[in-house]
């Protein structure tokens, strides 16, 4: 190798080392658990968005399908408290208070060491 040679390969070693620390920096930058976390949370908020949007397109190609389900799942909610209600209308039972005291019976002593 002549001289030349040597001083080029010595110029593009240092140039490739700089390039090197460069991206070592930059790696290191988005490897902070800060920036992990924030990458993480952006990309949780854009696929949250996409499933908002998808949501609200599919309420809008059918709004009658979407309220029988909200209907039944409502439904399935509030199932003690109909179940509560129709027997009490059934059984003739007008306690409108919703206080089933009758045969309960307290105990002051109960539970105490």
């Amino acid at each position: 190798m002549n001289p030349v040679e040597i001083e080029q390969a010595k110029r593009e070693a240092v140039r490739a080392r700089t390039r090197f620390e460069r991206t070592l920096a930059a790696v290191q930058q988005r490897l902070q658990p800060g920036n992990l976390a924030e990458e993480a949370w952006d990309g949780v908020k854009d696929k949250s968005a996409d499933l908002a949007d998808g949501a609200l397109q599919a309420v809008k190609n059918r709004p009658k399908a979407v309220s029988v389900v909200v209907g039944a799942f409502a439904l399935f909610l509030a199932r003690g408290p109909l179940k509560r209600a129709a027997s009490r209308l059934i059984s003739g039972d007008g306690d409108d208070e919703g206080n089933d005291s009758e045969g309960v019976e307290l105990s002051v002593s109960e539970g105490v060491s």
